[in-house]
């Protein structure tokens, strides 16, 4: 029988919007100080989208650049899929706005609903798509969200976290051995109360009542939350090193989605993942759900810390409840930003992260290229 052609990342493309919101903003709403959420969430900015920009403009953007990346024109895109919890409208599919946007007019285009952990799900559709399909070249797998629109400001448990990104990446065929050599999900059904957006979908259709209540805001468990990812993260960093027989000294990268910086360096610590490794950019962006994780990756890429060869571990965790994580060996894609250049004033020094001296997220042109 013959194998299955190997499917990786061809390009990677990431867009921040230009507004830029600091912990001294946020704190006074939320009945807490700028030194508390650096404290407590290692989160010191977070980029907001503008009154007229939905998800799918952070989304078109990251999905062009990814495109720039990988050589390719939105047209030779065959399949496009988009993760995300805050769609442009309850319908239809938030992927069909970006297609026409971008005019990928040969793409299929379909959402992916998993919360923080959509983008790996989006990738195991689009990676077993491509396996499926010999015809079938290039896919574009972009996570967005756009939370701002659904914050209460005056909730310290989601309004000094959420924030608003786009991260995408196409995929294709890549020599053999590279690319995704192994990709899981799962998920629990019970714990799907502890993060949600109460109101607006058929169970309790928009009305005065819920507008009264504020039920078209996010709302989270946050105890419940940090005790799933504490379960959940070592479950999946255990689980993929036993099945491939490796040791966390073998793996180059550790990317994860970003639900909170300090408890995620806690976690790799405490797992003996070395700091060098741990890839964390939550400090910059704050939680950016299904767009984490791939921003997280293209940070890496563009920072010059994924080589050709590199062994990468993802692992997501989010609503639902829902987890994933894959093994990716890296196979050299360029990673471009499409951020916008920003007034924002300097926020500081960073908490220590090693991708923070030399990284060029702080104040990036409108479309970078890894040179490295």
């Amino acid at each position: 029988m013959t194998a299955p052609r190997a499917i990786g990342i061809l390009g990677m493309g990431s867009y921040l919007p230009a507004r830029v919101r600091g912990n001294e903003e946020v704190a006074p709403a939320a009945g807490v100080t700028a030194e508390w959420i650096v404290e407590r969430t290692g989160v010191r900015r977070r980029h907001v989208a503008a009154p007229g920009e939905a998800a799918s403009d952070l989304a078109a953007r990251a999905v062009l650049a990814a495109c720039e990346a990988a050589g390719i024109t939105p047209a030779d895109l065959e399949l496009l899929v988009c993760a995300g919890s805050t769609p442009d409208e309850l319908g239809p599919a938030t992927a069909c706005r970006v297609q026409a946007a971008i005019g990928a007019t040969n793409a299929c285009a379909l959402d992916v609903s998993a919360a923080c952990s959509g983008w790996l799900f989006a990738a195991r559709v689009a990676r077993d798509w491509l396996r499926a399909e010999p015809a079938v070249r290039y896919a574009a797998v972009v996570g967005v969200e756009a939370y701002s629109k659904f914050l209460d400001p005056a909730d310290r448990a989601t309004a000094v976290l959420f924030a608003d990104g786009a991260a995408a990446a196409v995929l294709g065929e890549v020599p053999a051995g590279g690319g995704f050599r192994d990709l899981r999900l799962g998920s629990d059904g019970t714990g799907a109360h502890h993060v949600l957006i109460p109101a607006g979908g058929s169970r309790l259709p928009a009305g005065p009542a819920t507008l009264a209540e504020g039920q078209h805001r996010i709302r989270m468990d946050g105890r419940a939350v940090r005790d799933f990812i504490v379960e959940v993260f070592p479950r999946l960093v255990a689980e993929q090193l036993t099945r491939h027989r490796l040791t966390v000294d073998q793996l180059d990268a550790v990317v994860t989605h970003q639900p909170n910086p300090v408890l995620l360096r806690r976690l790799g610590a405490e797992l003996g993942i070395p700091a060098d490794r741990l890839v964390v950019t939550g400090d910059r962006t704050g939680n950016i759900g299904a767009a984490s994780a791939p921003f997280a990756l293209a940070a890496a890429a563009r920072s010059g810390r994924l080589r050709p060869g590199s062994l990468v571990l993802l692992c997501v965790f989010g609503a639902g409840l829902t987890w994933g994580s894959a093994l990716l060996s890296w196979t050299g894609a360029p990673s471009l930003s499409a951020d916008p250049p920003t007034a924002d004033p300097d926020p500081g020094p960073l908490t220590a992260d090693p991708l923070t001296p030399a990284d060029p997220l702080t104040h990036p042109p409108l479309l970078r290229r890894s040179d490295r």
